[in-house]
């Protein structure tokens, strides 16, 4: 019987393949894939040959898997390249697992990939990627909330729902020992000056909210070029389309050819070089410090001097 990392047990994953695939289904391979820190995440191969992706949560209710499947689907209605859903479960009493069944999408992530890219091809993929990205960001809405299947708060402020976003998540770094107290009370001010540092006259826009290169799946196409295979694990909001290309620039998952790319639809302007891109860059490099610890206080502190220069 083929192993595969942690303890779940053959038969449960043999009735959810199963239930996917048909009562004739076998289990044939097991794969263990790079997944989140509360979740184990599989590749599924059957005798037939299918693939799944599988991620589960052993004895645990997980609703992360129902908002999950709701994006993706979301996504995918919009033509956008993210994997299909097969199956969701919540643990019941009957069945704890929680579990998200995907397509298995063959590719690599751009972090692996730019060691084979040159540079021409990693331009056009770029390009490629900001096609995508203006497409996604195309789509509007009249408030700022997160997408979920469930009605959720809605904001007519967008530095409201920044808070809303954000203020739990700086509550627990600022009581940390690893922020210098310099730096604790600088974010403060800048924490309590929200309302006018990130102002702006765009409209509440679909992100995807956590994209960087682990979550972009790249291969190349049946005619050598390298294109976009999926886009992964997304944390779908309504929000200000220019923190997603902050983040994207902070964790370097786009390129100077992507913001040119970009930018010939939506231009950001002087105030989100100015100002509000080292705003949107902090944010998750708070919530780092808070999740990762050391490795991130110098790269936070840096953008919190850069800011404290014009705030």
């Amino acid at each position: 019987m083929p192993g595969h990392d942690g303890d779940i047990s053959w038969p449960v994953l043999r009735r959810i393949v199963q239930d996917w695939a048909g009562e004739s289904a076998e289990l044939a391979e097991v794969k263990p894939l790079i997944g989140g820190c509360i979740n184990t995440t599989l590749l599924l191969v059957t005798h037939k040959g299918d693939r799944a992706v599988l991620k589960i949560s052993q004895h645990r209710v997980n609703r992360a898997y129902e908002r999950e499947a709701h994006q993706l689907e979301l996504l995918r209605r919009f033509e956008l390249p993210v994997p299909a859903v097969y199956r969701c479960h919540i643990g019941s009493l009957d069945h704890p697992d929680s579990f998200l069944l995907m397509e298995y999408v063959p590719g690599m992530n751009l972090a692996e990939a730019k060691t084979q890219l040159g540079p021409e091809d990693l331009d056009q993929l770029q390009v490629e990627l900001a096609e995508l990205m203006v497409a996604l960001h195309s789509h509007t809405d009249e408030t700022y909330h997160r997408v979920t299947p469930e009605p959720s708060p809605t904001y007519t402020s967008w530095p409201r729902f920044f808070h809303d976003i954000y203020d739990p998540i700086w509550r627990e770094t600022e009581k940390s020992k690893l922020l210098p107290v310099k730096c604790r009370k600088q974010i403060g001010k800048i924490h309590d000056r929200m309302d006018r540092l990130i102002g702006h006259n765009d409209v509440p826009r679909l992100v995807h909210w956590d994209f960087w290169s682990t979550n972009l799946l790249v291969r190349r196409d049946e005619g050598g070029r390298w294109r976009v295979a999926a886009l992964l694990d997304p944390n779908c909001k309504y929000a200000h389309a220019e923190a997603e290309i902050a983040y994207m620039e902070l964790f370097h998952t786009i390129t100077p050819a992507f913001m040119r790319a970009y930018q010939q639809h939506r231009r950001m302007d002087a105030g989100y070089y100015r100002i509000r891109r080292a705003v949107y860059q902090l944010y998750p490099l708070i919530d780092h410090v808070h999740l990762f610890g050391q490795e991130y206080v110098k790269p936070l502190t840096e953008v919190v001097d850069r800011l404290s220069a014009v705030v």
